[in-house]
């Protein structure tokens, strides 16, 4: 049964960022048991600061404790992770990247069991680190996937900026009266950019259908391809084979205003900001409003609009000295508590922890959007995971990736890759 995650959080007023120490079980704590030195893998570290910044936090507060970066590179994270762990010199503290190879690390036995770790409260993703009951990793961050749009585009063509009570039928008029209307007053931008990403399709449709990829089941995915690539055939939005010949990213078409709206995950917030600071993004005002739903039920400021997101968590190398362990634990506890989900809110990053006061350190960022919509779609939704905890998730998406390219290509009908994906899921992977 597919497990769901829930966050919802209001408004208040953030006194002074309190970096109290915390202990992830009731053995002796770090600080008692003399110098320790952690290692920790991340990736782009010199443009992702939540590394850096946790360890350096954690640091203040257990002055005996020293935790060291070690980068990889992003695409490459998981294999070369890897490789490390089997030579024996990975990291004590392993950052779970995606949560599809986390049955991988487990059944590699090369992840502590952290069940003993203490867990705040309303923390979201924790069940996606769960095999078998066991928990092998804590989760830090947790984005989930929402609307992003250009205010002074939407102004531009005439249209009315998104109030909360989008579907997807909504949305898709908006693409098209966006497109026209920009072109009428001289503009060039589409009304909307989808990423080439399968998420971009198949995790609305899984989150939304109330299922996962693990049924082998993919026929609900068909009306939302349909959707797409009717935009895409009218011309609202940049077809897929332009997108993937062009190598087109979507910070460069958001952000460089070729585009009014964007679905994409929370984590854009904090990239965005960045690059409009840094001249790199147009200055232009811009928001977030919750994700289109399927129908009514599910949409509106007086219900829980229904997205999807995977966790990001810190696990503990299997292999890690004994002396280490407890200060390890420790920083997992930390990262997911308060003091750590204040830290990331602080520099524009989704902590899997959304208290009041979290949400109004995220929004006090400079930069960020003030408005109440934006608040209410990063605060209050329904989180399903894109990625269930499974040893065969990894090879059903891979499966589910070709689907979606020969769909989005237009190099097979939409009914005809489903049922081609259905039959080598069966074959290729099996299901119980």
């Amino acid at each position: 049964m597919k497990r769901k995650f829930a966050a919802a959080a209001g408004v208040a007023v953030v006194a002074t960022l309190s970096l109290a120490a915390c202990s992830g079980s009731s053995e002796t704590p770090a600080e008692e048991s003399g110098p320790v030195t952690l290692t920790l893998s991340g990736w782009s570290l010199d443009t992702t600061p939540e590394f850096q910044a946790l360890a350096d936090a954690f640091q203040e507060e257990n002055p005996d404790v020293t935790i060291e970066l070690k980068g990889y590179d992003p695409a490459e994270y998981n294999t070369l992770l890897t490789a490390d762990l089997a030579a024996g010199s990975g990291p004590d503290i392993i950052t779970q990247k995606e949560v599809k190879f986390v049955p991988t690390f487990v059944e590699g036995g090369q992840l502590l069991d952290v069940s003993d770790v203490e867990l705040p409260d309303g923390i979201s993703g924790a069940a996606s680190y769960e095999v078998d009951g066991t928990a092998y990793a804590v989760p830090y961050r947790n984005d989930s996937w929402v609307l992003f749009y250009n205010k002074a585009l939407f102004d531009q063509a005439g249209v009315e900026h998104p109030d909360g009570s989008w579907t997807w039928d909504d949305y898709s008029e908006a693409a098209a009266a966006l497109t026209e209307g920009i072109a009428a007053a001289g503009g060039t931008a589409k009304g909307a950019y989808l990423h080439n990403w399968q998420s971009t399709v198949q995790g609305f449709a899984s989150a939304q259908s109330d299922t996962d990829v693990l049924t082998g089941d993919y026929e609900y995915m068909e009306p939302f391809y349909e959707n797409v690539l009717a935009l895409q055939g009218d011309g609202y939005q940049v077809d897929f084979n332009t997108a993937k010949a062009n190598q087109l990213t979507y910070q460069g078409e958001f952000g460089k205003q070729n585009a009014a709206m964007l679905p994409m995950g929370t984590w854009f917030v904090a990239t965005l900001i960045a690059q409009q600071a840094s001249g790199d993004a147009d200055d232009f005002e811009w928001g977030i409003a919750p994700i289109p739903q399927v129908d009514d039920s599910t949409a509106g400021l007086d219900n829980t609009p229904v997205t999807f997101g995977d966790p990001t968590g810190f696990g503990i190398n299997a292999a890690i000295d004994d002396s280490k362990v407890q200060a390890a634990k420790d920083f997992l506890a930390f990262a997911a508590g308060e003091e750590g989900a204040q830290i990331l809110a602080g520099i524009g990053i989704t902590p899997a922890l959304l208290s009041d006061s979290v949400v109004e350190t995220y929004f006090a960022v400079d930069g960020a959007p003030a408005d109440d919509l934006s608040k209410f779609a990063y605060s209050t939704h329904e989180v399903f995971p894109e990625n269930p905890t499974s040893n065969k998730t990894a090879a059903i998406q891979g499966i589910l990736n070709d689907m979606h390219t020969a769909i989005m290509s237009g190099s097979m009908p939409v009914a005809d890759a489903i049922t081609e994906a259905q039959e080598r899921v069966a074959n290729e992977v099996g299901l119980d």
